[in-house]
């Protein structure tokens, strides 16, 4: 039997509320401490507690990060999911379960099974029935340590960081984890054909979920207000804000210099972003699909009156309520149109928690240079599941870009100012900040139309004016968004493919998976909206263009063509909306089929 060091995928069937999702992550953690690659998972249901929930690990020494399709081993101890767990295992595969009672004659013949009496043991060494539930959790992972060849140690150091202030609760754990090791040791073979060896390859990464990176950004990025309404999957975002500007914005007297404010509803929240945005605080608010929706009014009025902010889209499933607990890319077209009239907004598209940590820091310079509304793009999947991530880095020395924004010098040097007009000629104006200037600099702002000196008009000549300068605005925008990465143009290659976002892990894995196949595709990573010129060059020098996506009506898609002028047939679509996060699988085998039916075509 062959055997595959650092290459499988486990997953876990509990039950949501149990605690299992603690004990669950601490396996992955105690596989990245052994040096090598992993990407973590949690699928979970959107109620409180008593439904299946899922947690994911994929292990890879190669560093593929994306989520990979086929389970390897599972670890089954939920009753109401189990037939359809067991089913979901690979050929070959291992299913590790509660032996406390006799399992169902009908068992697969093609996978193994490995059954732990883990209800009893912790029924034998705990008296305190939570404590039972609990351990059932940590005996399970102390079996797959011994399974698969995981280090003691790890757990020992995992424990004494975990509990450091509380070193009472070390000791049972560790014995939960020896009882799942000994009884293997006593029952099984061991270890499986699948197994974890030491390596060196995560180096100084961290695990670490981009909701908190966002959070982090945030207050590096200059941020002290935040308004919100709590929606799932944004919540933890403002927690991660909160808990590090409770650390690092406190003044020399204990006082807080930020302000974090619940409010109604995610109009209210907006408007609270655009009033603090207006008198010179660096303000953002997190939401999902729904609470865009309801901001659109006064995105609308951030755009018109041109007042920055900075709003972070944690996408999930829809429409509607949808699937509030999965993962998708469908508020693409939402966020970029928001509003009614003609607007255009500003999207920033990370695929990995560094990249969240630094946009979100970078989108606050940027609203404020463009003086209008940035929106960060990310998703359930990026947001909240742990990913391997460079460490963040900062340079003390930075100093935040407010764009332009007249001082008092410069308002006592002007002889005419109009807040609404474009000496630059790139179509973004200059402004001030209240309590600037004694006598100088007030304006009035508005969501009806003005002329270029903030004056209240409805002629059309001034409205077609100021519409003309905002677009003028949006060309000017391409040249000061991140561009796109190329991840291979090479000459002579005619396909390609284009991604953005948490499809970047499957689509570069696709891309090796497609060469072995004889398959060679160029490929870009778009990391904004709007589109550069990189973008057009890229496109125009590729005859088929394959588009990665996590929505059904292929929104990037839409903006590619909407906003280029390119022709449909050029694009390709691959397309993955099921909720959960789209596998290099699905998109190496969607192309090479597309490419066999134009082949049978001919």
């Amino acid at each position: 039997m062959s055997v595959r060091i650092n290459d499988f995928v486990i997953r876990f069937a509990n039950v949501n509320g149990t605690g299992s999702a603690s004990a669950n992550n601490m396996f992955a953690k105690s596989i990245f401490r052994m040096g090598v690659p992993v990407s973590p998972k949690n699928i979970f249901p959107s109620n409180i507690q008593g439904l299946p929930t899922w947690y994911e690990v994929r292990v890879s020494e190669k560093g593929y990060m994306g989520r990979r399709e086929g389970i390897d081993l599972m670890v089954a101890v939920n009753p109401q999911s189990f037939t359809k767990d067991v089913a979901s295992i690979k050929p070959g595969g291992y299913l590790l379960y509660d032996s406390t009672k006799p399992l169902y004659d009908d068992r697969r013949q093609d996978i193994t099974y490995i059954g732990v009496p883990m209800t009893a043991l912790c029924l034998a060494n705990y008296e305190v029935p939570r404590l039972q539930q609990l351990f059932k959790n940590i005996v399970y992972v102390g079996a797959l340590s011994k399974l698969l060849d995981i280090e003691v140690k790890v757990f020992e150091d995992i424990f004494a960081e975990q509990f450091a202030g509380k070193e009472k609760l070390i000791a049972p754990n560790l014995q939960a984890i020896e009882l799942g090791r000994k009884y293997i040791e006593d029952h099984y073979d061991f270890p499986l054909n699948i197994r974890v060896s030491r390596r060196d390859l995560v180096r100084d990464s961290i695990l670490v979920d981009g909701n908190t990176a966002c959070g982090l950004g945030a207050v590096y990025g200059g941020a002290t207000v935040a308004a919100w309404y709590p929606i799932t999957p944004s919540t933890s975002l403002m927690d991660a804000f909160d808990k590090y500007a409770s650390k690092l914005r406190i003044d020399a007297e204990g006082k807080k210099n930020y302000a974090i404010v619940q409010m109604e509803d995610e109009l209210a929240s907006m408007g609270v972003v655009l009033g603090a945005s207006w008198n010179g605080a660096r303000s953002f608010t997190a939401t999902s699909g729904p609470g865009i929706s309801l901001m659109s009014e006064f995105i609308g009025l951030s755009y018109f009156a041109e007042v920055p902010g900075v709003v972070v889209d944690v996408q999930r499933g829809g429409p509607s309520t949808g699937m509030p607990t999965r993962t998708q890319q469908s508020d693409i077209l939402l966020a970029a149109y928001a509003s009614h009239g003609d607007t255009k907004h500003i999207l920033l598209f990370p695929s990995t928690p560094k990249e969240c940590f630094d946009m979100m820091a970078d989108s606050f310079d940027l609203a404020e240079r463009l003086q209008t509304m940035i929106f960060m793009m990310t998703d359930l999947d990026l947001g909240m599941n742990d990913h391997m991530s460079p460490p963040f880095d900062w340079n003390d020395s930075r100093e935040y870009d407010r764009g332009k924004v007249l001082n008092v010098r410069q308002l006592e040097e002007v002889k005419s100012w109009g807040r609404y007009r474009d000496p630059d000629g790139d179509g973004i104006p200059y402004r001030t900040l209240p309590g600037t200037h004694p006598t100088k600099g007030a304006y009035f702002t508005r969501g009806t139309s003005r002329d270029e000196d903030a004056k209240y008009t409805e002629e059309s000549a001034p409205y077609v004016r100021n519409m003309q300068r905002l677009q003028v605005k949006w060309e000017t925008a391409k040249t000061m968004v991140p561009k796109p990465e190329i991840v291979r143009n090479e000459a002579g290659v005619s396909e390609a493919i284009i991604y953005f976002g948490t499809t970047a892990w499957a689509a570069q894995e696709s891309l090796d998976i497609l060469e072995d196949q004889g398959i060679n595709l160029n490929a870009m990573r778009v990391k904004a909206f709007p589109f550069g010129n990189e973008v057009v060059e890229f496109l125009a020098n590729h005859d088929t263009v394959y588009v990665i996506e996590q929505n059904r009506d292929a929104q990037f898609k839409t903006l590619l063509v909407n906003e280029l002028g390119e022709d449909p047939a050029k694009f390709i679509s691959v397309l993955n909306y099921d909720g959960f996060p789209i596998t290099a699988d699905f998109v190496s085998q969607t192309i090479q089929a597309r490419k066999l039916a134009t082949v049978g075509n001919i």
